[in-house]
């Protein structure tokens, strides 16, 4: 659908807090997992950007923080899906691992001075507020050693706010990264682990020796 939004009407001051990291918020095993031979393919090894916008809910009014929710609801998940919180690394013959060091995902704070109305339906990359909401925070966009996941939260002033991921692709696909957004919302919603429980069991997917 064309956008009935000029890119013009998009251009709007944003107040930024620093980065920051959001950790598992309990203690989480530290090991080394091996990634899959599918992971392997240099295809792969790529950032995935992702921007969801939600309404002002009348029901939520002077209730809740989206940034403060959203933000421990975050920690509360790792604790489950702790591999997104450590960093690729390279072993033997170039494998790839990722090192469950705990050390959490980037996440930022920001105050949008725009509406979703003024938003309309024209955030793309390209467009010239892409990264007023989503934040390429600089030297995090390397595949290794670098934080596996980028949130923001952008309050809007018409009270609806915008979720922003960017994801190492070598972690997570579509589902499986629809899974961990699930697992947040159910520690928002106030559950006490996610519906759904992770596995890993990437060597399922390796290649036999011999073939």
């Amino acid at each position: 659908m064309a956008s009935s939004v000029s890119y013009a009407a998009l251009v709007f001051s944003v107040r930024r807090c620093d980065p920051e990291l959001v950790r598992p918020s309990k203690p989480t095993p530290r090991e080394v997992k091996q990634l899959s031979d599918i992971d392997d393919q240099e295809g792969l090894h790529y950032l995935v950007h992702v921007i969801m916008f939600y309404p002002r809910n009348p029901l939520m009014k002077g209730k809740e923080d989206p940034v403060k929710v959203i933000r421990e609801a975050l920690g509360k998940a790792l604790v489950y899906y702790y591999p997104f919180a450590g960093r690729l690394i390279k072993g033997e013959d170039r494998k790839l691992m990722v090192d469950c060091t705990g050390e959490g995902v980037l996440f930022i704070e920001v105050d949008a001075d725009t509406t979703l109305d003024n938003l309309g339906d024209a955030i793309q990359p390209m467009c010239p507020c892409f990264e007023e909401l989503l934040y390429d925070v600089p030297s995090s966009e390397e595949i290794l050693g670098s934080p596996l996941i980028l949130i923001q939260v952008s309050r809007l002033r018409c009270g609806g706010f915008v979720f922003a991921l960017r994801l190492n692709h070598t972690m997570a696909d579509g589902p499986s990264l629809l899974q961990f957004l699930n697992a947040i919302s159910d520690m928002a919603k106030g559950l006490s682990a996610p519906s759904i429980q992770p596995i890993w069991q990437r060597e399922l997917l390796n290649a036999r020796n011999p073939p």
